[in-house]
């Protein structure tokens, strides 16, 4: 229960704070140009506590879930007098302004996040900016299967020509289950591929899996927590985990995972760890406990054998940094969505809604701070996104009705007040589907018949 309140209380905090910096770029450009502001309110429903400015009631209330912003003259159902300072009365352009505003803001955040991070503290694998050339395959792995070998240099993956690790890595996660082609230089000689993509069940989700890696990696054990079962069992620190209940594991960040969700899903079931300990297999049997919510052994595995570079950057590289680190969510983002929308993926696998959001912002936050920021840029980057799509009750709804009604005057056709209600009535229908269809997507993953395996431990789980 302590557990699932801290991921709560985490979750409440990250995404309370992105809705609010995304209303005060509302709030601020309204009052730039002279915009009454009736209410500011962090959270939502019944009021708490607040005090009264000017004509903004800056307010606390009781759904913690984020604020709202309200303009005079903003509502369709006001009565509008036609006063200056009524949102409606100003110029068009104005109002486009009040509206970016919001999504300009949540940008602006997934930027200095990132540069204010890569300016304090810089540890990344020194792999990921390298040529791919490959040094490790791992063994039944699709990369195996069609033949790649260590000391094979990869020179195009699907269209992308002289790709980094990076580029490789990311191609691969967002094609799980599918074909990619690919081009090898191996000696002289350049080999044209198809690389058929694995897909793997992370947090519920699907990332690809392709088992060629740019360098040889074990999973070990880092720590042994005192008085746990797996202590009892005999595991040390810097025991290499080979295999879990006779099924060998990778020696990669999914190895990990698994490791985690086959303890997670053996509560009060014995479960036998395969080791080497200088040199000799070993079997650890232990049966996991529940502690905290969590079922675990109580230990911590993590990947050795990638040398990390760690450096902090100038405030130019730093802020490079960060718009090629947003680029990348936007492509990530674009194909996922492009691929749901060309059948390949299936929406269920694609979007996650609140539930799912609080558990991977709690399984960040239990690891550290670090992730948290990184998960609170990606959240802020979406949120200004998805607040762009033309969808009325959306701030993209409002621009596309300020551009519509713009066109409609160039003819001499209103936009009348019917017709926008129509739209804002249709956008609400939408907008409540697909939340309806999130949010039951989250539940329905998460119900006992679905295994579980936390995304969040991708590269360093948390005590097991």
């Amino acid at each position: 229960m302590g557990s699932f309140l801290f991921s709560a209380l985490v979750f409440v905090i990250v995404l309370g704070a992105m809705i609010v910096i995304h209303e005060f770029g509302h709030f601020i450009v309204a009052k730039f140009f002279g915009i009454r502001v009736d209410v500011f309110s962090v959270g939502f429903g019944k009021r708490l506590w607040g005090v009264k400015k000017g004509d903004t009631d800056y307010r606390i209330s009781l759904i913690p879930l984020g604020g709202y912003v309200k303009m005079a003259g903003e509502n369709l159902d006001e009565q509008l007098t036609g006063a200056p300072y009524e949102f409606t009365s100003k110029p068009k352009w104005q109002r486009l302004c009040v509206a970016f505003a919001g999504p300009a803001m949540n940008v602006l955040t997934a930027l200095t996040i990132p540069t204010v991070m890569a300016m304090m503290h810089h540890e990344v694998p020194a792999y990921l900016d390298r040529a791919p050339l490959i040094k490790a395959v791992e063994p039944d792995s699709p990369a195996e299967r069609i033949g790649l070998q260590p000391g094979d240099l990869v020179v195009n993956i699907d269209g992308r020509e002289s790709p980094t690790w990076h580029d490789i890595e990311d191609t691969v996660a967002v094609n799980p289950d599918q074909s990619v082609p690919l081009a090898i230089k191996r000696g002289n000689e350049i080999k044209h591929l198809t690389l058929p993509i694995k897909g793997r069940p992370v947090d519920q989700e699907k990332i690809g899996y392709a088992g060629f890696k740019p360098e040889e990696t074990k999973i070990v054990v880092r720590e042994v927590r005192h008085g746990e079962p797996a202590e009892a069992a005999g595991l040390q620190a810097g025991d290499q985990i080979v295999a879990v209940n006779g099924n060998r594991v990778e020696q990669s960040g999914y190895g990990t995972i698994e490791v985690v969700r086959l303890i997670r899903s053996s509560a009060d079931q014995p479960i036998t760890l395969t080791v080497v300990r200088g040199g000799e297999k070993l079997d650890i049997k232990a049966t996991p406990i529940l502690t905290d919510g969590d079922v675990r052994l109580g230990f911590s595995p993590e990947i050795i054998g990638y040398e990390m570079v760690n450096q902090r950057l100038s405030p130019v590289a730093a802020f490079k940094y960060a718009v090629n680190a947003n680029l990348r969510i936007l492509s990530l983002t674009g194909t996922a969505l492009s691929q749901v929308f060309a059948g390949k993926r299936s929406a269920s696998d694609t979007l996650t809604g609140p539930v799912g959001i609080a558990q991977i912002v709690g399984q960040a936050a239990q690891r550290g701070p670090e992730p948290v920021f990184e998960l609170m840029f990606i959240l802020s980057l979406n949120l200004g996104i998805f607040n762009l799509l033309p969808i009325p009750v959306l701030d993209g709804g409002l621009i596309f009705m300020i551009l519509l009604e713009s066109v409609l005057g160039v003819f001499g056709l209103p936009l009348t007040m019917r017709i926008k209600e129509r739209m804002m009535q249709v956008g609400f229908v939408m907008l409540m589907l697909l939340m309806g269809f999130v949010i039951f997507n989250d539940i329905s993953k998460r119900i006992p018949w679905r295994s579980s395996t936390p995304a969040a431990e991708q590269a360093r789980p948390a005590n097991q």
